[in-house]
């Protein structure tokens, strides 16, 4: 086998690294970061891709994240693949911060906070698979508490990104451009010996 390691991984090892890569999770933040940076559009069309992953992201609606990006994206004239990676901001690790914090500001903003004692049986609700049923007591606090979670944090990530992006096409244009002067002037050297 060509890729195959030298030493065998025991299961535990895989397991771990499944749950907790080598590396972390840092490696995978700067993969995502200098993708989004390297995108070939301008800084308003990645910036806004980004926020409507990330609007998208808040809500509720766990398979229909990269469709509601696109979506979004369409109409702020985002970048499509930009909103794809900015849907990574709602993974495994975050829902359930995201949930809770939803469903928290919904009750707060609807004026219906639950009773100490008063719980929902996501359980009995879910086992219905009727979307009435789960509608007031579950999607409607989390959609309510998705939008100003949303708008805060897509205002702050279109400011952070936009002029993150603005400044890297900048350096690399320079770059480029430094590049080409330095070819340029090795021709004509060469050229005129």
């Amino acid at each position: 086998m060509l890729f195959r390691r030298r030493q065998p991984v025991s299961s535990l090892t895989k397991l771990r690294e499944l749950l907790w890569p080598r590396r972390g999770f840092i490696r995978s933040f700067h993969y995502l970061s200098k993708r989004i940076l390297r995108l070939s559009a301008t800084p308003h069309a990645i910036a806004a891709g980004v926020v409507a992953g990330i609007v998208s992201s808040w809500t509720p609606f766990i398979g229909l994240h990269f469709l509601l990006a696109f979506a979004i994206a369409y109409l702020v004239a985002g970048n499509m693949v930009a909103a794809a990676l900015g849907t990574a901001f709602g993974n495994p690790l975050t829902f359930p911060f995201i949930w809770a914090a939803t469903w928290e500001v919904g009750h707060r903003l609807i004026g219906n906070g639950a009773p100490a004692g008063d719980s929902v049986d996501l359980e009995r609700k879910f086992s219905l698979y009727a979307i009435e049923s789960m509608w007031q007591p579950i999607l409607k606090p989390m959609l309510v508490g998705a939008v100003p979670l949303a708008v805060v944090s897509g205002a702050i990530s279109y400011c952070v990104i936009y002029f993150t992006v603005a400044k890297f096409q900048a350096r690399r244009r320079e770059r480029l451009a430094a590049r080409a002067r330095a070819r340029l002037n090795e021709a004509l050297q060469g050229s005129s010996v």
